[in-house]
């Protein structure tokens, strides 16, 4: 890429597609592309045509999805699979059609089989059964991770696909009810730290309420007072965590200096699995991650943990062997990660005041 290349950023308002520009925008790239929901619709395939035929993009990230928790991927299953489809089929379409130099396309771990062997590899896709919560939404992924492999045999485009592990950063959901799980608890810890000092004027800001009777049953509902913090389940599960701007600088190293014919063995009579898992190759215990997040927040309290919730997979861990080999590693630690994204929160919640 040059630094006044037409990059197109789908998805540019995302935790990643945010994270995107403003690396992009570091290294000095001039010419970004990007559209709102409400200014491009993406499932619509005539509407993309017409953006590629007016923009004409040389290269693109390809960030946009229909993204939620469990909850939100086994309820609305048809709109995951269908959503996360067409998104795909659309621009990689497009990009093939209007002779788009290089794309990468962001998946997610979730493509990996429920019971994978741990360090995930990406030789273990589609060895075994998914996670039937996610199921539809992980096979939209692996089918973009399958199009952009077709795609380049048959037509000989240069598309890369990434499967990142669990994300956090700047612009990241901290809402105590949807938020995934890192988030969760610097906003528990941080109520629970004012609660600890007596600032319930600031709690108020923070949850948006106007009485101390709203602001309690909301508290009382997340397990969040002045003694403790409720934690879901028994903290025994590990998971891995990636900062959201590490996982940028990734993918733009690899439009810089990597192309598809890397992500594979040389010679090799069948081509699969040439997508590149994102992550650190190292992970945490959720009650060891919660320790890490008080002990950063400040809160004197105590951790309980509920172990009526359930757990969900105790490991889940990426192999990052492939992108070392490429020549990528992470620089944020979990613990500058975690006063990264808790220093954000209080300048934004300030903010918002």
């Amino acid at each position: 890429m040059h630094l006044n290349s037409k990059i197109y950023i789908a998805g540019h308002r995302g935790l990643v597609g945010s994270a995107l520009v403003r690396e992009l925008s570091n290294r000095g790239y001039t010419n970004l592309i990007t559209r709102t929901h409400a200014e491009l619709e993406l499932t619509d395939p005539v509407a993309v045509a017409a953006f590629f035929d007016q923009e004409k993009p040389e290269y693109v990230f390809l960030a946009a999805a229909k993204v939620g928790g469990i909850v939100a991927n086994n309820t609305y299953r048809a709109e995951f699979i269908y959503q996360n489809l067409t998104i795909q089929n659309n621009i990689i379409h497009q990009s093939y059609l209007h002779g788009v130099k290089k794309l990468l396309f962001l998946g997610s771990t979730c493509i990996y089989p429920r019971a994978c062997p741990q360090p995930m590899k990406e030789d273990y896709l589609l060895t075994s059964e998914l996670e039937y919560t996610n199921e539809p939404y992980a096979i939209a992924k692996i089918a973009g991770i399958k199009m952009c492999e077709s795609y380049n045999l048959q037509y000989g485009t240069n598309y890369i696909s990434v499967m990142p592990t669990n994300l956090y950063g700047p612009g990241d959901n901290f809402d105590l009810e949807k938020s995934h799980v890192l988030p969760a608890m610097v906003r528990k810890m941080h109520l629970a730290k004012l609660l600890e000092a007596g600032d319930m004027g600031a709690v108020l800001k923070d949850l948006q309420v106007a009485t101390e009777e709203e602001a309690r049953a909301i508290l009382d509902k997340f397990g969040v007072s002045a003694e403790s913090v409720q934690i879901w389940g028994t903290g025994k599960p590990r998971r891995e965590f990636l900062w959201s701007e590490d996982m940028a600088a990734a993918c733009v190293y690899l439009m810089e200096n990597r192309d598809f014919t890397d992500t594979y063995t040389p010679g090799a009579t069948e081509i699969r699995n040439s997508h590149i898992n994102i992550g650190t190759g190292e992970d945490i215990s959720i009650a060891e991650l919660a320790e890490l997040v008080r002990s950063i927040v400040g809160f004197g309290g105590t951790l309980v943990f509920d172990d009526r919730k359930p757990d969900g997979t105790l490991k889940k861990l990426t192999d990052v062997s492939k992108l070392h080999a490429l020549g990528w590693k992470h620089q944020v630690t979990l613990e500058d990660g975690v006063e990264r994204i808790y220093g954000w929160y209080l300048e934004n919640t300030e903010a918002r005041r």
